[in-house]
């Protein structure tokens, strides 16, 4: 997404929050490598906080946010699909909880995975491959602009 104006740079450091579930603690690395490697790119601050699994997620996403701390927020890990419904309960949850917070004005990149299994995941948060969390990254950077635009228009009219 691109937001096209006179605003369509970041004007004023963008501070991100990436919060990870260290369940699968090497593909969480990788994801956060991508994720930092985009921010930093960009240019925006970032601070890392780890948490026991992706349920936590939105949970932890929301009390950052009550601290006017953060512009945005990467939201990183891993669920694999088992034998047990443990799977659906975990991918559909946390994405629900990210989906609320988003709807409520967060500015959220979602970098959790939910796949079938490890070759899958690691494809997908591979820097060199997918490169998921830096996605991820892009994903709240952009949801940031787009926040700061419509401010600045609700602000000029």
């Amino acid at each position: 997404m691109k937001v096209e104006s006179k605003t369509s740079a970041l004007k004023t450091k963008a501070r991100l929050l990436i919060v990870e579930a260290r369940f699968y603690a090497a593909l969480c690395d990788e994801l956060a490598a991508g994720a930092i490697a985009a921010t930093e790119r960009a240019g925006a601050q970032w601070e890392r906080m780890a948490l026991p699994g992706a349920l936590e997620i939105p949970g932890a996403i929301a009390i950052a946010a009550a601290s006017k701390r953060y512009d945005g927020y990467v939201a990183l890990g891993c669920v694999l699909r088992g034998e047990t419904t443990h799977y659906e309960i975990v991918s559909n949850e946390s994405a629900r909880g990210l989906m609320d917070l988003t709807m409520r004005g967060h500015c959220i990149g979602n970098g959790i995975l939910t796949c079938e299994n490890e070759a899958q995941a690691w494809e997908r948060a591979k820097v060199s491959g997918m490169d998921k969390g830096g996605a991820a990254a892009d994903a709240a950077l952009a949801m940031i602009r787009f926040s700061r635009a419509m401010k600045t228009k609700a602000r000029t009219r």
